[in-house]
């Protein structure tokens, strides 16, 4: 894409995003970033003649995104307020829960990819099996089946 191009969508784009993410204007401008460095990974003769379009709709899932990540680590907290007392973490712990956090991302590493992605969009992205069926072109059904045999593989690897 031509440099002289990109700036005119920055502002807007921004406005746009910070508008969806509730008015977090450093949020948003951190999703145009990601919008503008994903827009360097594409052929130019795909999406020219829908510069704009593109962008936007890049945005827009970016803050989809967001906010579903958002929504979920929120209601995680929450329900690890109510449901735990209000303690901090001890040095064991801590050292316990990063050695996990390890063994899982480790494992993770070792799975297919594809797998590996579904498993990330899954988890990490909040996709519902439809929703990354259509992002990967499978059925939710296969989708399904690979997510099962992936969390398998990382019990056996777990375990």
């Amino acid at each position: 894409m031509g440099s002289r191009r990109c700036p005119r969508y920055e502002r807007p784009l921004t406005q746009y995003a910070a508008h969806l993410l509730g008015g977090d204007v450093d949020r948003a401008r951190d999703l145009v970033q990601e919008a503008f460095l994903r827009l360097c990974d594409q052929e130019q003769e795909k999406i020219e003649s829908h510069l704009g379009e593109w962008l936007y709709t890049v945005c827009r899932n970016l803050a989809i995104d967001s906010r579903r990540k958002d929504r979920r680590m929120r209601l995680m907290s929450e329900e690890q307020e109510a449901t735990f007392p209000a303690e901090l973490e001890s040095p064991t712990d801590a050292a316990e829960r990063l050695d996990v956090y390890s063994r899982v991302t480790e494992a993770l590493a070792d799975l297919p990819p594809r797998q590996q992605e579904i498993v990330r969009l899954k988890f990490q992205h909040g996709l519902s099996y439809k929703e990354i069926g259509e992002v990967m072109k499978l059925s939710a059904t296969n989708v399904g089946f690979i997510l099962h045999t992936a969390i398998k593989g990382l019990r056996q690897k777990l375990t």
